[in-house]
């Protein structure tokens, strides 16, 4: 098994609740309930550190979800030049722990150089065939 999705998300509020919309019609799609709310919690991180800090006016980013035997990666990709890194916020912050929580959460993360931006993935463990309902 072998399935990939993507859609592009215009750089606006309203993109972070649309990208989540697409990550739970994908996964309803490809019968992957188990990781619905897991994998939504996590697209709505990444797409909102992608509005906040990667996408340039004018610009958009990219969600794409990968499945294969046992494995679904998500990737949120821009077109920034900055690239994420993961810290622990100040107690009395009320920002900055996103990235440590996603990475804390998914069986791997990680960011890909390109020449113009980068996607961020995380990679969850899928349920075998007969237990994904």
């Amino acid at each position: 098994m072998s399935l990939s999705q993507q859609r592009r998300f215009p750089r606006q509020r309203t993109s972070v609740g649309a990208s989540r919309d697409f990550v739970v019609s994908v996964l309803t799609e490809w019968r992957l309930l188990s990781l619905i709310e897991d994998i939504a919690l996590r697209v709505s991180e990444l797409a909102t550190n992608a509005l906040l800090h990667g996408v340039p006016p004018g610009r958009e980013f990219s969600v794409r979800l990968h499945a294969t035997e046992g494995l679904v990666r998500l990737e949120v990709r821009d077109s920034g030049s900055g690239r994420p890194a993961i810290r622990l916020a100040d107690e009395g912050a009320c920002t900055g722990r996103g990235l440590y929580l996603v990475n804390e959460l998914a069986a791997d993360f990680g960011v890909d150089e390109h020449v113009v931006g980068k996607p961020v993935w995380l990679a969850f463990k899928a349920p075998s065939p007969h237990h994904r309902l």
